[in-house]
């Protein structure tokens, strides 16, 4: 798709800041910045590299300050806020912003027309920038691009002592050599420090300013009737490149990757080459994982799992799918899947009881889609023994009880998704048997069957899932309110109205009659539904948070208590169209509904969808601008609607 930014979008600078680009390396690394050009966040970079895949990331490039001098005008093109209250304002100046397979910025002033382009390589910490200026005017013009650096850890300052040493065609600091390019006039300048404000960082109470550094100035230099084209390269590995021939090969990678996907709907191909952002390189385990969002979340199982049918499977990306599951099925251990892989000298942490359960879902979506039933044969014990590990009992209380069902959780560890903990407050306490836990549970169990069938081995858990199917009804629907509960704990959380029911719903295998499936997505639609996404919890509920922000501890105390998550709308979708037997009138609502997601990726992140919203009136996204499992659950609605099925 393209899409474009007109003044309108950005006619007041807090407008340019709204939404930003988003390019990545399959490294980790990643440019992005503001419509207008500038950095609204810590965050925002030039070029963030990632010298270890896929976490360990470098501020490299922060921002370029870019100066067109003509006649005796000088006049500034790009657009920051700084922290002592002054700004630049040259989204003035700024006619258009588009994006399409990469970020274009069109400049018009007083007869110059400048076109600024940027672009990513994959598999490499390389950012290209090319300028093109026709100079229409009657006087000379002069474009001037000052880099200011970083050169230090992702979450951090420069040090006010830290040296830049800038060679022929290099500049290293702080243990670290960036290469740069240009074919424009490099001259030095007087050290300048600029000290920035972060609107959007501070709205959430993280660090509100920061700091970078330039010494030297590129520029170019444009008669009248002319043009001229100003090239910059930067990498961490190979800068002696042709930024035009960077950014075409980007443009063109993205094309390859919707055409490999096969959807027609133009947000799902959009979808598709967002869906890529998120595939990483991890040198830990020589393979490669799902990045959970930018630009904060590493790689986790559970958002791995939840992710990965969407990210890798709907796009036609099988051997990325066989590779990352393969990747986890090495670091099983009793029976449990890791949630932080290892990193350095650290031991992989497995505190999460979905993330095994949604591993055999992933192996089933990925047969069905692909009909590999060898690697089903593969993955198969690994698969038994996550089975055999729940019923016996494994780690952090998680065990089988006597009715069948899961149960976990023990003392301050939290082990759904809806995971936070504030010092020793767990804001949304899940010990017992989470609806959700045990509806994967089920369809675990379904699963493995159907591949002992397949494969002509003995079906060992009819009896068992027949148990289960039974118990789970028993213990969790609630008659009066028409739902599910949403927990067996013995304590006020258990009926609390969430949007966790719904994937006792949408997923391959359930428990319940059509009628109770009916009144589930009826009740969460009626509770629970927003156009960005689902409700953590009701709005009745006196537990519910109507906004996400201020400092960490208020985010996460509102994180699962009412905040709107985008990915669950995704099994909402997937539910319905279930349950109306994806008639022709059931797929023109969603398709009717779905239709406002294009809203949602042109604000924040440009063609991506994001973790949250506020839970009373979503009309702005937060947290991570860009979230791997709400692009990959969105996508699988998309692909079951051309292909009119689940």
């Amino acid at each position: 798709m393209k899409w474009i930014y007109g003044k309108n979008d950005f006619k007041t600078p807090e407008r340019g800041q709204e939404n930003c680009y988003l390019l990545t390396n399959g490294l980790g690394g990643f440019s992005s910045l503001t419509i207008t050009g500038g950095a609204a966040r810590n965050d925002h970079a030039v070029l963030m590299a990632c010298v270890q895949a896929p976490n360990h990331r470098y501020h490299m490039v922060h921002r370029l300050k870019e100066e067109l001098c003509l006649g005796d005008e000088n006049l500034i093109l790009s657009s920051q806020e700084f922290a002592d209250g002054h700004r630049e304002e040259g989204y003035h100046y700024l006619s258009a912003f588009v994006f399409e397979d990469g970020p274009i910025w069109k400049y018009h002033v007083n007869g110059v027309e400048i076109r600024k382009e940027l672009g990513m390589k994959q598999g490499e910490n390389t950012v290209a920038i090319r300028y093109l200026i026709r100079n229409r005017s009657r006087q000379q013009a002069e474009l001037q691009v000052t880099p200011f650096f970083q050169f230090c850890k992702k979450g951090t300052q420069p040090e006010k002592d830290q040296k830049f040493i800038r060679t022929e065609g290099a500049v290293s600091s702080n243990g670290r050599t960036l290469y740069f390019h240009t074919n424009g006039k490099l001259r030095d300048t007087e050290e300048v420090w600029e000290t920035y404000y972060y609107s959007y960082d501070a709205c959430d109470g993280r660090d509100e300013t920061g700091t970078a550094r330039a010494d030297h100035q590129i520029s170019v230099v444009v008669r009248p009737g002319r043009e001229a084209v100003l090239e910059l390269v930067y990498s961490m590995e190979n800068a002696d490149q042709d930024a035009e021939s960077l950014i075409r090969e980007m443009r063109e990678y993205r094309k390859k990757l919707e055409k490999k996907a096969g959807l027609k709907h133009p947000l799902a191909c959009e979808l598709v080459k967002s869906a890529d952002q998120f595939v990483s390189k991890r040198e830990s385990t020589g393979g490669k994982t799902i990045l959970a969002g930018y630009p904060f979340f590493e790689d986790w199982g559970r958002d791995t799992m939840i992710s990965l049918p969407g990210i890798c499977i709907s796009t036609g990306q099988y051997e990325t799918a066989r590779e990352i599951l393969r990747t986890f099925a090495v670091h099983e251990r009793k029976g449990l899947m890791p949630n932080l892989f290892p990193e350095g000298g650290n031991e992989p942490l497995y505190n999460t009881v979905d993330a095994a359960l949604l591993f055999i879902n992933c192996v089933y979506l990925y047969y069905k889609a692909s009909g590999d039933m060898e690697f089903v044969r593969e993955m198969y014990p690994v698969m038994e023994w996550i089975l055999d590990s729940y019923r016996k009992g494994t780690d952090y209380g998680i065990h089988m009880d006597q009715d069948g069902l899961i149960m976990a959780g023990e003392g301050l560890w939290q082990l759904t998704w809806m995971d936070v903990r504030v010092g020793e407050i767990l804001p949304t306490p899940r010990h017992g048997k989470p609806v959700e836990i045990n509806a994967y549970w089920y369809n675990a169990l379904c699963i493995m069957d159907a591949f002992a069938e397949l494969m002509e081995k003995e079906v060992v858990y009819t009896q068992l899932k027949e148990q289960v199917r039974e118990a789970f009804v028993d213990k969790f629907w609630m008659e009066k309110k028409h739902c599910l509960k949403d927990l067996v704990s013995g304590t006020k959380a258990d009926e609390q109205i969430r949007c966790n029911q719904i994937w006792a719903v949408s997923l391959p295998f359930t428990m319940l009659d059509p009628e109770k499936e009916r009144q589930v997505v009826e009740t969460v639609f009626e509770k629970l539904y927003t156009p960005y996404g689902l409700r953590t919890l009701e709005k009745e509920d006196p537990e519910f948070h109507p906004f996400y922000q201020g400092r960490m501890e208020e985010r996460d105390m509102a994180y699962h208590q009412g905040t709107v998550w985008t990915f669950p709308l995704g099994a909402y979708y997937l539910a319905y169209l279930k349950v109306n037997g994806f008639s022709g009138e059931a797929e023109d609502i969603v398709r009717d509904q779905l239709e406002v997601m294009e809203s949602a990726m042109r604000e924040g992140c440009i063609g991506q969808l994001p973790e949250i919203y506020d839970g009373l009136d979503p009309d702005r996204s937060k947290g991570c601008f860009a979230q791997a499992w709400s692009t990959g659950e969105i996508l699988r609605v998309y692909e079951a609607l051309e292909k009119g099925d689940l």
